[in-house]
């Protein structure tokens, strides 16, 4: 199971609003960074039909079959801390986390 939080799936869907297109997100992991993981993120066009479909929140959310293993609980939510704001991912799966919070490691 993948979810949002209300306030990513209203960013989300803005986001997509202000597109005029897309069928939903697309979360993934891709090898980067000190710890070995980062997310990505993107917006969806065009379904790949080998992802796994998942709905929060009136929000498609699509998984490609590698990075699933990796992030099976995931949570997104959007957050604020100061003047900075974004996607924040909460996933059980984590061990560690890099000094600089942009990559992780299972």
């Amino acid at each position: 199971m993948i979810s949002l939080t209300d306030q990513a799936a209203k960013k989300v869907k803005l986001q997509i609003q202000k597109r005029g297109q897309g069928e939903g997100i697309r979360i993934g992991v891709r090898t980067t960074g000190c710890s070995g993981l980062a997310y990505v993120l993107e917006y969806v066009d065009a379904v790949d039909e080998h992802d796994q479909l998942f709905e929060s929140l009136g929000v498609n959310v699509y998984i490609d079959p590698k990075s699933l293993a990796y992030i099976q609980g995931l949570e997104m939510d959007w957050v604020r801390n100061g003047l900075n704001e974004g996607f924040e991912f909460r996933n059980p799966n984590e061990r560690d986390r890099c000094g600089c919070g942009e990559s992780f490691r299972i």
